[in-house]
């Protein structure tokens, strides 16, 4: 598995890994607004601006094909972390998350990290030492839930 930056070139494929891990774990939940709205706010000219705008993503390569990606906002918010599901459950986010989290300390971030996680995320992120700072959340539609990981982890 190869944990690299990602290029212009992945952008079509991460957008879609996006929305099929997304209608299956996120926007089933949700209202048929707010799932409109997430996938409209995450599609591929969408990660082109995140990116544009210095969000810092990584891809994980495994023979030539993207098994999963994350995103990091301000060095300190995790913004996007999906890996498909052939891959899931294999160390892939952990490597992913780590591969994020590492750059954005080296540079300049804190060190201490949020993410908004969907209620089938909650588990994956407490693994990597999240907590929950809020109880679950609805915005636009959708639930999530506020979690932490401090700068000591």
């Amino acid at each position: 598995m190869l944990i690299r930056p990602i290029q212009e070139n992945d952008v079509p494929a991460v957008a879609c890994l996006l929305k099929v891990l997304a209608r299956q774990f996120i926007v089933n939940e949700s209202t048929p607004e707010g799932a409109a709205t997430f996938l409209r706010e995450n599609d591929e000219g969408a990660i082109r601006r995140y990116i544009a705008i210095g969000h810092v993503y990584h891809v994980a390569e495994q023979d030539g094909e993207i098994a999963g990606f994350v995103a990091l906002r301000e060095r300190s918010h995790l913004f996007h972390m999906f890996v498909g599901a052939r891959w899931q459950r294999q160390g892939v986010g952990r490597q992913l998350w780590e591969t994020a989290r590492v750059a954005a300390i080296a540079a300049g971030g804190s060190g201490a990290f949020t993410v908004n996680a969907s209620n089938f995320a909650v588990p994956v992120y407490q693994a990597l030492g999240f907590a929950r700072t809020a109880p679950m959340q609805l915005l636009k539609g959708l639930f999530y839930n506020p979690m932490a990981l401090g700068a000591n982890r």
